[in-house]
């Protein structure tokens, strides 16, 4: 280890760095030491600058003014593969895998063991697994990537970087995918790394894991620096208050209960599909329904299979009063349901795209003649939903990978609301935000059920489960094995629901018996048709 300055050497140093994406301010003159051996977290909005400071220095982007310096030593980095040449890698954000390897092939691609040019299988596939011993992440190696679960794919991420051997890991957001305990997993991960003194740059929204496992924090705001020191010195209050610049509730809204009598407007009754293992349950309007669970557990398997995306094999749905034989996405939003999808790069926005475009796309015909659209129409739309929701964007016509995080997800929620759907299936609505944009999307949320409409919630955060809905039903194995009341359920209720399925005196499953029939509303019965 080169000497540094002090008896805990500067392994990294940012020197005034400025970076500059047209008129936007992403950095100005950020300058901060992280010391070797240590954990350093950099958090701040989304929008402050942090994922572009952890470019930087994984020589992903390079700054417009500044320099960075290792161990003491001015480098430059042209791509992130130069980065990794200097012992720097990073796992970004947005997930970088190739879909059609395998999980062995993601992992050491670039670096697999080779006699001449062929590919020694045997080899990899023991490093691999050697590798995913050492970490405690049970991901199979012929395993195809593409078909993997976020969670999974973002695992590939965080191995991919420790196969390298890299003395500095930049994590940007590493655990906004994972379940508790894979994220528990991961901070021995990162402990374990510290012990072994290499050094870890985490770049996070969720306050408590940088208190957690951070020895310092970074906190940025609107592209500079307001202070960086110990952890120790803070909580989760003073940092955002740092963050925002003001004082801020953090508390979750208070719920508005559903009006007595409300009608069900969403009812699934011994729904099977892959991945879906008779589930029934239903939703009505004014109220908030979370389904929770592990990993694995099927919860986003019920929404697709909801909405059309997976084929059903048995079961029965009915959507404000009408019998749903063979769900499409299509179907189901003409009949009043949207979704937003749990990946906003991989299933929600065309982020190549105009924010314009991406807002309007489920309602092109309506704003369309003759195969042309509106623009007329479409400016006045786009105008009136993006300022409903807040998306802070330079102009309606910017591209929305320039769009911070929470942006990029409020514009979903703008594309659903444009829809004026009277069922809203959200799939992780808060992954990958800061707390400012959480809280947005919260009362997104709230306003949506006051109004009268139902939403079914897919989260595996037990703190926004049980502060936003008002039923909280739990998943494992692809069934619905406990409903709890998120007036009154406590988190430890939630984790042991999750962990231990209930049984009934004969010892089968509950799975959605309990104040959870599942059966057909007798409003709908008298008046359901079959959708077309």
């Amino acid at each position: 280890m080169p000497a540094g300055r002090g008896p805990i050497p500067t392994h990294l140093e940012l020197r005034a760095v400025s970076k500059r994406y047209g008129g936007a301010r992403a950095l100005e003159s950020v300058s901060v030491g992280i010391r070797a051996g240590s954990v350093h977290a950099v958090v701040g909005e989304n929008g402050a600058g942090k994922s572009t400071l952890g470019k930087v220095v994984g020589g992903l982007v390079a700054p417009d003014g500044g320099e960075v310096a290792l161990w003491g030593t001015p480098v430059r980095f042209r791509s992130p593969r130069e980065a990794l040449d200097h012992g720097v890698a990073t796992i970004a954000q947005e997930l970088a895998i190739v879909r059609e390897l395998t999980a062995a092939e993601n992992v050491y691609l670039g670096v697999e063991p080779r006699s001449s040019m062929v590919v020694r299988r045997r080899e990899l596939r023991r490093r691999y697994e050697d590798l995913c011993e050492a970490v405690g992440f049970g991901v199979p190696a012929n395993a195809v990537a593409g078909r993997l679960r976020v969670a999974d794919q973002q695992k590939l991420e965080v191995l991919r970087a420790l196969a390298r051997d890299a003395q500095l890991l930049v994590f940007d957001e590493p655990s906004a995918a994972l379940s508790r305990d894979d994220v528990e997993r991961l901070h021995e991960v990162i402990r374990s790394l510290r012990s072994r003194g290499r050094t870890v740059v985490l770049i996070s929204h969720f306050l408590r894991e940088v208190l957690e496992v951070a020895d310092d924090v970074t906190v940025l705001r609107d592209g500079r620096l307001v202070r960086s020191g110990p952890s120790a010195e803070e909580t989760e209050e003073t940092l955002v208050q740092a963050m925002l610049g003001r004082s801020f509730d953090q508390s979750l809204l208070p719920k508005q209960r559903p009006e007595p009598g409300a009608p069900v407007l969403l009812s699934v009754r011994d729904l099977w599909a892959q991945g879906v293992n008779g589930v029934s349950l239903e939703v009505r309007g004014g109220e908030i329904v979370a389904l929770t669970g592990l990993v694995g557990a099927g919860r986003t398997e019920v929404a697709e299979a909801i909405v059309g995306l997976r084929r059903l094999a048995r079961g029965s749905l009915v959507l404000c009063g009408r019998v749903v034989r063979r769900p499409t996405p299509r179907r189901m939003l003409h009949l009043g349901l949207a979704m937003v999808p749990e990946s906003r790069k991989e299933q929600g926005l065309l982020l190549g795209r105009p924010v314009r475009e991406n807002a309007v796309l489920s309602v092109l015909p309506e704003l369309s003649r003759l195969s042309y659209v509106r623009r007329g129409m479409e400016r006045r739309a786009v105008s009136e939903v993006l300022g409903r929701v807040d998306v802070r964007a330079a102009h309606p016509g910017a591209e929305a990978d320039t769009l911070s995080g929470g942006n990029q997800q409020k514009l979903l929620f703008a594309r659903v609301l444009l829809t004026k759907p009277r069922v809203l299936v959200a799939d992780e609505p808060t992954r990958g935000v800061d707390v400012g944009a959480r809280r947005a999307i919260y009362e997104l949320l709230g306003r949506f059920a006051a109004e009268g409409r139902a939403v079914l919630m897919i989260s595996s955060d037990a703190e926004e489960v049980l502060g936003v809905a008002h039923r909280v039903l739990v998943m494992r194995g692809g069934r619905i094995v406990a409903e709890l009341d998120g007036e009154t359920a406590t988190e430890e209720e939630l984790v042991a629901a999750s962990l231990l399925v209930p049984t009934g005196p004969d010892g089968v499953p509950s799975a959605a018996s309990a104040g959870n029939p599942g059966l057909v509303p007798q409003a709908c019965q008298n008046d359901a048709e079959v959708a077309p």
